[in-house]
């Protein structure tokens, strides 16, 4: 079901309401920031470094074409197999096709945005296929039957005294673990699913173009583990994470790990050029990389709005925004939230049922701000906006209501005509509703400044 406006105001309004949700949320988002703040001091010129890494990713999009070519003929010239999907059907029918082939019934999973994005998990189960998220936080989601609440912190909006609740009530731990307990747990529990697996599924932080690789960076090792013990490897990305050379990591990692959690460098960065190879003693057997569009190209399309498609996926716009700190991932409906999802799942799914996502901003900038390729996030706010009503999703009385606002506002004698009481009646009959029950709506002074000057300069 398309996530409306409406469900997504009535969300918004009963998270922004939950002080508890709202603690836990600023808690984990303030130690981001302190991190953050540390991870910074590795630069010695950051703005440069993220002006150099904007010119790279727009030298990337601009031509994607060449780049992922470049990026098959040299990864295939290894083993490996590439194949493009159009979109979520696609994507689904050609990992069945792999998983039947090789007669699979459990897969390993590393953190993959691009996997939630085409519900990898819940297609699989309903072909009898086991899945299993390998990555801490998207484990504890799993366990929870949730979606990722953040991109890069899947269970940011759980305290340790939640996830050890969940731990009792799904795996029969005992009450009041630590965190270093559940830790244990979890990676015991997931041991087994390593050795058991036929597949491992990654997704990619980058794609490299010059040598045909795959880049990954993770900080529990369990990315590796999914690769190194099934006997075939599939790696879903989309096509924007592509760089033109492996030369560029070295920029983009330390950006990445800066602005994702505050860490100098991630702490495991694998790259892979392709199956095992002859004379190798580790490695999978088989190699696919699933290149998805999926409505990128409808991004690509747009001139103006294509810079987003530079994102690299750190999540720091999302620990910015007022808006995401006080009604939380799961409120905007979609894989992608925060900024950079309010940017381009109108461009992933349709401007018609996800163009309200654009409003969800106070357009302070701090997106714009804080990102390291330094996307114009909040411009591209206001740009999907003036799409939305270009391309008439906006309603007839939304259209009449702001068409009359203008006319008054542009009107010091309509302003004038009407005295406190009337505007304070329209603002309770029209806006109350809107506006909410948790926040007083703004009342009108008997006279407006306009009039008791007036009134001041005429005594």
């Amino acid at each position: 079901m398309q996530q409306t406006a409406s469900t997504f105001l009535e969300k918004s309004e009963q998270k922004a309401a939950d002080l508890g949700h709202r603690r836990t949320i600023n808690f984990n988002i303030g130690k981001y920031n302190t991190a953050v703040k540390s991870g910074k001091l590795q630069f010695t010129e950051l703005q440069t470094a993220r002006e150099r890494a904007k010119n790279i990713k727009w030298r990337a999009i601009e031509h994607l074409d060449k780049y992922l070519e470049e990026f098959e003929m040299q990864f295939t010239k290894r083993g490996g197999k590439v194949i493009w999907a159009e979109n979520t059907q696609q994507v689904q029918e050609e990992i069945l096709a792999i998983c039947q082939a090789k007669q699979c019934k459990s897969i390993v999973k590393s953190k993959s945005m691009a996997t939630e994005e085409v519900h990898l998990n819940d297609f699989l189960a309903k072909q009898g296929i086991e899945c299993v998220e390998t990555d801490l936080g998207e484990y504890i989601q799993q366990l929870d039957g949730e979606p990722p609440y953040h991109i890069v912190t899947p269970a940011m909006h759980k305290s340790k005294e939640d996830i050890a609740q969940l731990f009792t009530e799904k795996l029969g731990t005992a009450p009041g673990l630590t965190p270093e307990q559940l830790t244990l747990v979890a990676r015991e529990n997931l041991r087994q699913k390593y050795l058991q697996a036929e597949i491992g599924i990654t997704g990619a932080n980058f794609i490299i173009a010059d040598t045909g690789s795959v880049a990954v960076s993770e900080n529990e090792g369990n990315a590796r583990l999914s690769t190194a013990f099934p006997k075939t490897h599939i790696v879903l990305v989309g096509i924007e994470k592509v760089l033109p050379s492996v030369n560029d990591l070295a920029l983009f990692w330390p950006l990445l790990a800066t602005y994702g959690t505050g860490q100098q460098v991630t702490v495991y960065n694998s790259i892979f050029s392709g199956p095992r190879q002859e004379g190798e003693t580790d490695g999978p057997e088989e190699m696919y990389v699933i290149l998805m569009d999926n409505g990128r190209t409808s991004l690509l399309q747009d001139t103006e709005a294509r810079e987003a498609l530079y994102c690299i996926r750190c999540g720091s716009c999302l620990n910015a925004c007022p808006v995401y700190k006080n009604i939380g991932g799961h409120a905007y409906g979609t894989t992608y939230s925060g900024p950079i999802g309010a940017v381009i799942t109108p461009y992933l799914q349709s401007m018609e049922s996800y163009g309200h996502l654009s409003y969800a901003s106070s357009l302070c900038g701090n997106c714009t701000e804080v990102c390291p390729v330094r996307i114009n996030l909040h411009e591209l706010l206001l740009h999907n906006r003036h799409k939305a009503v270009e391309e008439n999703y906006t309603s007839g009385g939304e259209k009449m209501a702001w068409f009359g606002w203008k006319q008054a506002s542009l009107s010091r004698k309509m302003m004038n005509m009407t005295n406190g009481k009337m505007k304070n009646f329209f603002m309770k009959r029209f806006f109350a509703k809107a506006w909410g029950d948790d926040r007083d709506l703004p009342v009108f002074a008997p006279k407006s400044f306009n009039q008791l000057w007036k009134e001041r300069k005429k005594h």
